[in-house]
């Protein structure tokens, strides 16, 4: 059983024994110091911040937890109840809210819950500000309302059809040719919030659904890791019925995964590739991912006459990355889609939009789409390390080894070489060395990631 405290918020197992698990004091000590840092922060009166869950089992119970936290601080919440992480993300400033908490533990499973931070733009908190949370959390120096202001909660059921109607209403998103395309989709909702959502949205666009676990019982019939060995359900599905593709999203709704209609995985990190196509081919721009996903979506964009970044792994840095770089379109490669024409957060509903939008106007098939993309394949290693061994000292020594390749070590060590690149990143929380590859085929990425594990033993002396 964990709990993991971090800069993006705080993430355990339910039950157990305080600061060892995401237990109710927990919980509560955790929303206080959002909430007192809200306060601090804001130097206002009449505070406000909306709350929704994803369909996990402690949903309910971790809610009440953190709504009934913040209405005692004095602040008022917006609940939004059963939702989506991008819907919250679009609430946040509809509401002129001052925050937003996400209860969810996103691909996790179900024993797995977290509170996840927003600031007054429904974007997540920076480093510093989660540094802030995290102080506040240790010494627990709260201040909390007098009876005659205490904060009120008021229910709101209304925001994921707002958040479909915002979507559609996108220059990019015409919900006419996908109508006219008379598409039939089966969708996995893994039992949580997505199966309240995709569907809805497709069938604003006039596409025929098919729902698989789509009910929001918390109950997740698999792995809810939107990867290619926890779908067979679904790709079995599609091939059944003649579906023209799958769509499978996460708990929280902010990743993205498309099934061809052979039955085959269209690529998680394609989900990016293939939307940023789309919004390129109609407004050239620039685009921003992660170091650890897919060269794909540098050379589409570079095919569009832009120019490609790369930030260091997590939602904020590509976000605040984008900002700077005027991007039109980013993400993350594990089917995060971030789209600034609606908001700087990963949407799934966005990516299903504009993905349709898409294969409307090219009257192709999935998997003949799919062939338009260069193919690269990727290899997801690690490599435990002694307690004593200085990991930074080890990174340090790949980088110099490889100098003269095209190096970046804003996250790790990422090296770039003309066919293909290995990005190597430490873990915070134990002494392991997480090494991920990329080549244009599956044996030459799994190649290039031997010779690194084997490089880093001889480095350690471990070999």
């Amino acid at each position: 059983m964990t709990l993991i405290k971090s800069i993006s918020g705080i993430r355990g197992t339910i039950g157990g024994k305080p600061s060892e698990n995401l237990t109710p004091i927990d919980a509560v000590k955790f929303a206080a110091s959002y909430g007192s840092w809200l306060k601090n922060s804001r130097k206002k009166e009449n505070l406000k911040v909306v709350v929704g869950r994803d369909a996990r089992i402690s949903g309910p119970m971790i809610q009440q937890l953190v709504m009934n936290t913040l209405i005692g601080l004095g602040i008022d919440v917006i609940d939004l109840d059963l939702s989506t992480t991008p819907t919250v993300e679009v609430a946040v400033p509809m509401e002129k809210a001052d925050g937003g908490i996400i209860l969810t533990a996103s691909h996790n499973p179900k024993q797995w819950n977290a509170l996840k931070l927003l600031n007054e733009k429904g974007e997540f908190l920076n480093g510093a500000e989660g540094a802030q949370i995290l102080e506040m959390a240790e010494k627990a120096d709260f201040t909390f309302a007098e009876v005659d202001v205490l904060g009120k909660i008021t229910s709101v059921d209304h925001y994921i059809d707002t958040h479909i109607e915002e979507v559609v209403m996108l220059p990019l998103v015409d919900a006419k040719k996908i109508a006219e395309a008379n598409l039939t989709v089966a969708v996995d909702g893994v039992n949580s919030t997505g199966g309240i959502a995709i569907p809805k949205l497709l069938k604003r666009l006039g596409v025929k659904v098919i729902e698989l676990y789509c009910e929001p019982t918390g109950h997740f019939p698999h792995n809810p890791e939107p990867l290619k060995e926890h779908l067979t359900e679904i790709c079995d599905l599609v091939k059944r019925e003649k579906a023209d593709l799958g769509i499978v999203v996460d708990p929280d709704v902010d990743r993205l995964a498309f099934i061809s209609e052979d039955g085959e995985m269209f690529g998680e990190e394609y989900t990016l590739v293939a939307c940023a196509d789309y919004v390129l081919s109609k407004n050239p721009g620039n685009t921003v991912s992660n170091l650890s996903s897919s060269r794909a979506l540098r050379d589409v964009t570079e095919k569009h006459g832009g120019s490609y970044r790369a930030s260091a792994v997590g939602e904020v840095n590509v976000v605040q990355l984008m900002k700077e770089t005027n991007a039109i379109i980013g993400g993350e490669g594990n089917g995060g889609i971030i789209y600034p024409e609606l908001h700087y957060g990963r949407d799934s509903l966005v990516g299903v939009a504009l993905f349709l939008t898409f294969l409307a106007e090219k009257q192709m098939k999935v998997s003949e789409l799919r062939k338009t993309y260069p193919s690269y394949f990727m290899s997801k290693n690690k490599i435990e390390l002694t307690p004593e061994l200085d990991v930074d000292d080890i990174l340090e020594k790949v980088e110099a080894k490889y100098s003269e390749e095209q190096v970046s070590s804003i996250d790790g060590v990422k090296i770039d070489f003309p066919e293909h690149w290995v990005h190597l990143r430490k873990s915070n929380t134990e002494p392991i060395i997480r090494i991920y590859t990329e080549a244009k085929s599956q044996e030459k990425a799994d190649e290039v990631a031997q010779q690194m594990i084997a490089e880093i033993k001889k480095i350690a002396n471990l070999s």
